[in-house]
């Protein structure tokens, strides 16, 4: 008889807190871990990480997986890069609470915010719930592949208080700042880790219209937060509108720390030409802290972007009026279109027309780059569709109309919106190492058709432990950002590191072998809906509560994964 569940032999371990790495073993019992160093007991299964690192799972802060999580029970790609806990419910952004006839209104506003398919929701939520409460109880009876945690959202929230009001954006009274922040205890203590809100200006809902959140007065966001206070728990989430300037919306930062007492964490990201407002916002985290608040930065750490081609979302000619014409073709019958004289000739000639702000993005030409395989994150300026274009003496968007062409409607396109200042990922590195910053923004489970981020595990161990010059990490310091740095921002204090007696998720990573494949288009959702989705060579095994859930870079099928419920839970709630 085994003395251990699973015993992996003669790692490197790098255990989440940023300390020095050590050789060892590391056993496991009844999903939890049980000695680390020497173990010379045997397991029931062994794992032989000679040449290997092996790290704690990773805390992916920022995804959408409210609908993923309900009709499907691998978390990817998330799952795939090493994540064994993911957050969802961001941006304010859900499913609950939520009354029958308000299931169409937050469709369109997922739809428009997070990019999917509203037949997608239709057919893959069963919609068995209506408080949040009653949504976290169908989460928890799901079978899946990693845990999950989510936020209180807004937007339903706020439909939810106050109705056709609430949709319209109409300032709550005090007796709807009553009931969300009752409502937000209440979730609390039904086990959500947190509230979160959106705030940014290009959140529109699928009809083009401001989300129910945008521009909420800060007065409600206090009342929120006061909900937050009340049950003496949970994280306040935010995505701030910074085209409107950070000194005005960081003060929704200090209010609601100030009336909640509770830690707030919230995006940021550089400019890529705008002069660097993002230390200015350091620098208020710093005072923050000082005066005895806690708040963090989520940085993603490449460039946010799109990702555009035929199949997908966005790309460069969808609001171009002559691509109407040919639109409803298959890809192959569109390449042989554009192969006419004619139809290259308008469609590299007139302008958008008005649309939703994503699809504007994948004309910059400054910072639109082929994205091949190998991906690169981080091109240089001269091969954007500008930079082709003025040495080919063209115009960029004849280069990107030839990249179409010459790949068959397949080439795909990497849009980069920031996070990519004078083209270097040096802003990235400098944030990402400030104490007050941690990785984030996947954006895992949304964003299908347009977006898929939520490799940037993969990508920090690749870009900036395995490379070299100014940029490298060492291996400790990522991991420690990827783990028990990520899992504090959120309060999740039980899991991010390794240690005797703490949860057993752990990776098991091949570090000289880790890269990531090119995103691919697959169609696995509801209704046949399509996403983009990509893959990693490298993780020799990933384990959640002591369960090998992928080896070599492939699903086993098991699903340990819970809901994680934060720490003013109780079951009498």
């Amino acid at each position: 008889m085994a003395d251990y569940d699973l015993v992996i032999r003669g790692g490197t371990i790098a255990d989440g807190t940023g300390g020095d790495l050590t050789e060892g073993d590391v056993a496991i019992a009844g999903g939890q871990i049980a000695a680390i160093g020497k173990v010379s007991w045997r397991g029931a299964e062994e794992i032989d990480a000679r040449g290997r690192i092996v790290t704690p799972g990773f805390i992916d802060v920022h995804t959408h997986y409210d609908g993923q999580c309900i009709w499907a029970e691998e978390l990817s790609p998330s799952s795939s890069h090493g994540v064994t806990t993911a957050v969802m419910g961001n941006c304010g952004v859900g499913f609950a609470p939520c009354r029958r006839e308000d299931h169409a209104m937050l469709i369109n506003v997922m739809e428009g915010v997070e990019d999917i398919p509203g037949v997608v929701m239709t057919e893959g939520l069963a919609w068995d719930w209506e408080t949040f409460p009653e949504y976290l109880e169908t989460v928890a009876r799901g079978k899946r592949d990693i845990d999950v945690a989510a936020y209180l959202p807004h937007s339903p929230l706020r439909v939810y208080a106050m109705g056709e009001r609430g949709a319209a954006r109409e300032v709550a009274t005090e007796d709807d700042l009553a009931l969300m922040r009752r409502l937000t205890g209440e979730a609390m203590r039904a086990g959500a880790i947190g509230f979160a809100t959106s705030r940014l200006s290009i959140h529109k809902t699928a009809d083009g219209d401001a989300i129910p959140t945008f521009d909420t007065d800060i007065a409600e966001l206090e009342a929120i937060a006061r909900g937050l206070g009340d049950a003496g728990a949970g994280t306040f989430q935010v995505v701030l509108d910074a085209f409107v300037g950070w000194d005005k919306e960081y003060r929704v930062i200090e209010r609601v720390i100030a009336a909640s007492g509770r830690p707030a964490t919230f995006t940021l990201a550089s400019g890529n030409d705008a002069p660097p407002r993002w230390r200015r916002v350091l620098e208020m985290l710093e005072a923050t802290h000082a005066a005895g608040g806690v708040a963090n930065a989520q940085v993603m750490p490449r460039p946010i972007g799109l990702i555009a081609g035929l199949e997908l979302t966005v790309h460069p000619f969808v609001l171009c009026p002559s691509w109407q014409k040919i639109a409803h073709l298959s890809i192959d019958e569109q390449v042989t279109a554009m192969r006419d004289p004619a139809l290259r000739a308008a469609l590299t000639t007139e302008d958008f027309t008005p649309g939703h702000p994503f699809n504007e993005l994948a004309r910059n030409w400054r910072w639109l780059f082929p994205l091949d395989n190998p991906p690169d994150y981080a091109p240089p300026a001269h091969m954007s569709m500008a930079g082709e274009a003025a040495a080919r003496g063209c115009t960029p968007q004849e280069v990107a109309y030839d990249r179409l062409l010459e790949t068959n409607g397949r080439g795909l396109f990497l849009a980069a919106l920031g996070n990519y200042e004078n083209a270097s990922l040096e802003s990235a590195h400098e944030m990402l190492r400030h104490p007050h910053c941690v990785p984030g923004l996947g954006d895992g489970g949304a964003h299908y058709g347009a977006i898929c981020d939520a490799s940037y595990s993969t990508y920090l161990l690749t870009q900036f432990v395995k490379g070299d010059g100014p940029l490298k990490l060492g291996l400790g310091e990522a991991v420690h950002m990827l783990g028990q740095k990520a899992a504090r921002a959120v309060g999740l204090h039980d899991r991010g590191t390794l240690k005797v007696g703490g949860k057993a998720d752990l990776n098991v990573i091949d570090l000289d072998a880790l890269s990531l494949h090119l995103p691919e288009v697959v169609r696995d959702l509801p209704a046949g809906g399509r996403r983009l989705h990509q893959r990693a060579t490298g993780y020799d095994a990933t384990i959640v509560a002591g369960e090998v859930i992928r080896r070599h870079d492939a699903s086993t099928g098991a699903r340990p994964g819970k809901l994680v419920r934060g720490s003013a839970y109780s079951k009498a709630a």
